[in-house]
């Protein structure tokens, strides 16, 4: 039996199985550098593969998603947002009849390029370097464009287009969503992980703030949602498929979708906004990354692989939060004096 007997039974089962606004593996534009096909996995397999074998989707596992250091053991991680993306990508993605592997390879990848302490610490980074404006170095810092550079630049793994061009496309920042983001910019694959990580961080960042305490419910507006984590995420999801199945591009509702915007902007009010004013902590986070990029940025000491003021912003990036905190304290805090 030849030896890519297996991927080339799987290609031929998603030429027979999958929508035709799927993305197909055989179709693929293919990779900047030219490598043999496996001869087992498709293409998507493998980048999902290289993606989850890589450093920077190791150390999500220690970087935040909104809670910084919470007490408790239930709080999301970057990680754990990363896979609850995945899966409602997956699960929309299966009943659409499109292409599981390129959909888990994008959502597996869409955050490795993600600061220490979450937002905060994007946000940091993002004025540390305005600030510093340095001469042709970078100008501004955006996560999805970081993740791109991690698996292109400083782990590259020689990705296909179409999961890079997912990653690079995956972020909406504090957009409403729209018509438009369901539209295939680059894949149909694309747009349903773009949506799932919206729903995946609402409800997820919704749980964790009533776990906290920082908001003592969810407001009656949003009750028709469901009454649990499970039954606002399924609502979502069944939504978006019964308003795609069939179709050229992802939809929800009409009503569906002014609550999700109307619960993405609640959030930003009651607990985005709100955490760093009751949890002087995320000023300290947000210093620890200035200083760390200016440090760097102006004495150098950059481990090997990294060169200037590009460098700086890709070794502080891909710290994790305790790295980040305990090389601020080695450097900026005093040791105990040595018994001589």
């Amino acid at each position: 039996m030849p030896a890519d007997t297996v991927r080339l039974l799987t290609e031929s089962r998603e030429a027979e199985y999958l929508s035709p606004f799927a993305m197909r593996s055989a179709e693929s534009v293919g990779r900047q550098f030219p490598d043999l096909p496996d001869p087992v996995r498709t293409a998507f397999q493998r980048d999902r593969d290289r993606i989850l074998h890589s450093k920077g989707f190791r150390r999500l596992k220690h970087k935040t998603q909104v809670f910084i250091d919470p007490e408790g053991d239930h709080y999301r991680t970057r990680l754990t947002h990363t896979l609850e993306v995945a899966q409602v990508a997956r699960t929309i993605g299966r009943a659409l009849r499109l292409n599981e592997d390129l959909i888990e390879a994008i959502a597996l990848g869409h955050d490795v390029g993600h600061t220490p302490f979450g937002h905060a610490g994007e946000t940091a980074l993002d004025e540390a370097i305005r600030e510093a404006a340095v001469p042709r170095g970078p100008t501004h810092f955006r996560h999805y464009e970081q993740s791109l550079r991690v698996v292109e630049i400083l782990e590259p793994l020689n990705l296909t287009f179409e999961t890079r061009a997912g990653i690079d496309g995956h972020s909406k920042g504090q957009k409403d969503l729209s018509d438009a983001d369901g539209q295939p910019v680059s894949t149909l694959e694309a747009a349903v992980v773009r949506i799932s990580d919206r729903i995946a961080y609402l409800n997820a960042d919704l749980d964790d703030a009533l776990r906290s305490g920082i908001i003592p419910a969810i407001p009656t507006a949003f009750a028709h949602l469901g009454d649990t984590h499970g039954h606002r995420v399924g609502r979502m999801v069944e939504d978006a498929i019964e308003n795609s199945l069939d179709r050229p591009a992802l939809a929800f509702s009409a009503g569906l979708l002014k609550d999700l915007n109307a619960l993405k902007e609640w959030l930003f009010e009651e607990v985005y906004y709100r955490y760093p004013l009751i949890y002087p902590e995320i000023g300290k986070a947000r210093a620890v990354v200035k200083d760390l990029y200016r440090h760097y940025l102006t004495a150098g000491e950059l481990p090997e692989g990294y060169e200037g003021a590009q460098g700086a912003v890709d070794y502080v990036a891909g710290m994790t939060d305790r790295f980040a905190t305990e090389t601020f304290r080695r450097l900026r805090m005093p040791e105990p004096w040595p018994r001589l």
